[in-house]
């Protein structure tokens, strides 16, 4: 049995946080400052000097009561990736940052400049070239969530000697096992939270009940039903699903409706869009177009809205890689029927493929063998 008491893992993804509030006007103005000094000292090699007229500039512009703040907001912007260590330059998209004319824009590059530069063991004397966002957000990629105890363990790996992009759950919970996730989190609830708080701020990552998702994962997980209804005209949604279960109860002489992969009357089944209802234009024929629509059971629906499945051009199921073997052999066993496709469902297929299928996951080229 592994003896834990005395272990304390001080080497780990150390953040904490001077700013959370990306958007605002004291952060941009921070990072001007920052900005204009590094392009003015380019070239120029590394003292403690250079370091102390940084600080010096950043107080003139947003003074602070002690200089110490000063050097916690310089640190973060380099843990970010926006500033360089020692202060050497900065990320080309800082200028795209402070150019940026609306908050979406401005979130859109923070999270553009975090997840291919950001090093949270990095400060403004220390540069280690591993980047922990990256490897986070591709585990997330792998994982589907990450909970607080998932976080604490995270930030616990030694990514230069790990060996590979992202963790899966054997790794986070061999890891657990190994140390005393539990002391470490007590001790930093703070950094811990600081950095959940960061992962919330970036596009298409939400936190919900303090564990981490992907945005369009944790909208159909956790649907606010009152937000949906009144996106989403429920009767015409209604009409929409009856002639899907109108189309399969012709195609298969059944007064019941059936799945359209399965044949079989499941006492739930999904009127499921293939191009998302949110993709839709508002008020356009397709949001609503039966053959923009699937009547499938709630395994298949799930699995093809969250793009881990899609269909070929002959009705066969493509399932991602990224799921697991004996799953993916038997989804390959099932396809839509000749009689449920026609130029406008293939149509749609197409974009699902393109936009939907294995977004996050799949190899561009991957999904380009998959189209043709």
């Amino acid at each position: 049995m592994r003896n834990r008491v005395n272990q304390v893992y001080e080497k780990y993804w150390n953040y904490t946080a001077a700013f959370t509030d990306f958007d605002g006007n004291l952060f941009r103005q921070v990072v001007r400052t920052i900005r204009d000094f590094v392009g003015e000292h380019e070239g120029e090699a590394y003292t403690p000097d250079k370091y102390r007229l940084a600080q010096q500039a950043l107080q003139s512009a947003v003074p602070v009561i002690d200089m110490a703040s000063q050097r916690k907001r310089i640190n973060q912007l380099v843990k970010l990736g926006f500033i360089r260590p020692f202060l050497s330059g900065y990320a080309p998209e800082t200028d795209e940052f402070l150019a940026a004319a609306t908050s979406r824009r401005r979130k859109s590059v923070v999270s553009k400049i975090v997840y291919k530069y950001a090093n949270l063991l990095n400060s403004v004397t220390n540069d280690i070239r591993t980047r922990q966002l990256a490897f986070l957000i591709k585990s997330l990629e792998e994982l589907g969530c990450i909970s607080e105890r998932d976080l604490a363990t995270l930030m616990t790996i030694d990514i230069e000697s790990f060996g590979r992009e992202f963790a899966t759950r054997e790794d986070i919970d061999r890891q657990y096992c190994d140390m005393d996730i539990d002391g470490f989190y007590e001790r930093k609830y703070n950094q811990v939270d600081h950095l959940r708080n960061l992962l919330g701020k970036l596009d298409d990552l939400t936190v919900h009940d303090g564990c981490v998702y992907f945005k369009t994962d944790a909208d159909r997980l956790f649907p606010d039903v009152t937000q949906r209804r009144a996106v989403r005209d429920p009767y015409l949604q209604r009409v929409y699903k009856s002639e899907l279960e109108d189309e399969v109860c012709v195609h298969y002489g059944s007064e019941t409706p059936r799945c359209m992969l399965d044949s079989l009357a499941h006492p739930v089944l999904i009127a499921s869009h293939i191009k998302p209802y949110s993709h839709c234009a508002p008020d356009s024929e397709e949001q609503f177009d039966l053959n923009n629509g699937l009547l499938l059971n709630k395994s298949f629906d799930s699995l093809f809205d969250l793009g881990y499945m899609t269909f070929s051009d002959d009705g066969r199921i493509v399932p991602s890689a990224t799921l697991d073997e004996s799953l993916r052999a038997y989804l390959s066993g099932f396809a839509l029927h000749a009689g449920f496709l026609n130029d406008r469902r293939l149509a749609y297929m197409a974009y699902h493929r393109a936009n939907v299928f294995d977004k996050r996951y799949q190899p561009a080229a991957r999904r380009q063998e998959i189209q043709t």
